[in-house]
């Protein structure tokens, strides 16, 4: 079955947690289910991380972008919050919803948020794309592709993600015995110890939801 894929940036000016962003230095945070309630409100599942996330629920009350956060869950320094987005994403989301898109993965930090939206065709796209205009919902359109085109980050990767796998298992890093340790790859791609585990174990996390488990979580089949 066909599909239209497109990988898209807002800045969080215009999106959500600009503020909390802005106030949590090193904020990541990546979608872990994205869905809306029945009176059309956006209800995301968000991991985020940072080198100190000391402060952020007080970020998250000062910040006018979202409400009713809730943490879910705290795994080895990385938390799971609910919310609500409470900005002008409903209408976005709405849009997606009268054309069946779907969002297969969300990330925000600082340089801003990164989507890839699945659309039934490149027209279902190109009517979202001009109702954003018409909504002043500016975003930046990095590619689109259809699935029959085999994108490599069809598997909810970023380009990092993916080059630094590509690059750690070209190095031997998978090899049994290691050809490659952590510390080499991290020097090679100018990145600290820490950041490449962190990078890895995302990477790792996203292959294992989008091929392994596919259809748990309450999805019919498998």
């Amino acid at each position: 079955m066909g599909g239209t894929v497109a990988e898209i940036e807002l800045s969080p000016a215009e999106f959500v947690l600009e503020e909390t962003i802005d106030d949590i230095e090193g904020l990541e945070c990546e979608g872990e289910r994205i869905v809306a309630n029945a009176d059309g409100e956006v209800m995301p599942f968000l991991w985020v991380d940072a080198p100190d996330l000391e402060g952020i629920e007080a970020a998250f009350e000062s910040d006018e972008t979202v409400d009713n956060v809730q943490l879910l869950a705290d795994v080895d320094g990385e938390r799971l919050y609910q919310m609500d987005w409470v900005r002008r994403v409903d209408a976005l989301v709405q849009m997606l919803v009268e054309e069946e898109g779907t969002v297969l993965s969300a990330a925000g930090d600082a340089d801003g948020w990164q989507f890839r939206l699945l659309f039934p065709d490149r027209d279902s796209l190109s009517r979202t794309n001009d109702y954003c205009r018409s909504n002043g919902i500016r975003f930046t359109l990095h590619s689109v592709y259809s699935l029959e085109e085999g994108r490599q980050g069809r598997f909810g990767l970023t380009d990092d993600q993916q080059d630094t796998l590509e690059m750690a298992f070209e190095r031997g890093y998978y090899q049994i015995p290691r050809e490659a340790d952590m510390m080499a790859l991290a020097e090679e791609i100018d990145i600290s110890h820490q950041a490449l585990s962190e990078r890895l174990r995302r990477a790792h996390r996203s292959l294992v939801q989008n091929t392994v488990v596919i259809g748990q979580d309450g999805d019919p089949g498998e």
